[in-house]
């Protein structure tokens, strides 16, 4: 699995791009006809002007870029935003301002990345125990003490 068929739905779309050789994540990038303000507490969908082919057995997972996440607070409303590898429709990204101004995004820019993964699709069993471990059913911040 080392190509992915994307189709252009606007001839003005960027494919995604790797920052670098080792990157996990390839970039999304807006495809506006004009730029787009996101007010504070905002979400607004993004288009990225393409579909995609995700291998069966995979997922396509929408995550922020760290750098519009940290220093422009925009990131996926839905935190992870999955492509299922059955779907071929369009790629949009809603972006949220998690901010307290407002924000501009223009066609072109980076807007989220895509991490290509395995998935498993196990089937669930109802039992009446589960195996026991260390932790248990300690929950949030258990394992910190």
């Amino acid at each position: 699995m080392n190509t992915i068929s994307v189709k252009k739905l606007d001839p003005r779309a960027i494919l995604p791009t790797y920052g670098t050789g080792e990157a996990a994540g390839a970039d999304l990038y807006a495809c506006l006809d004009e730029a787009v303000v996101i007010a504070p507490g905002q979400s607004v969908f993004i288009p990225t002007g393409l579909s995609m082919e995700v291998p069966k057995g995979c997922a396509g997972l929408v995550y922020a870029r760290s750098g519009i996440a940290c220093k422009r607070g925009l990131a996926p409303a839905n935190k992870v935003g999955v492509i299922d590898s059955d779907y071929r429709g369009p790629v949009t990204v809603v972006l949220h301002n998690h901010g307290t101004v407002s924000q501009t995004v223009t066609h072109g820019e980076r807007i989220a990345q895509l991490v290509i993964t395995p998935v498993l699709t196990p089937d669930y069993q109802e039992v009446s125990e589960l195996s026991d471990t260390t932790r248990g059913e300690g929950g949030f911040g258990s394992t910190g003490k």
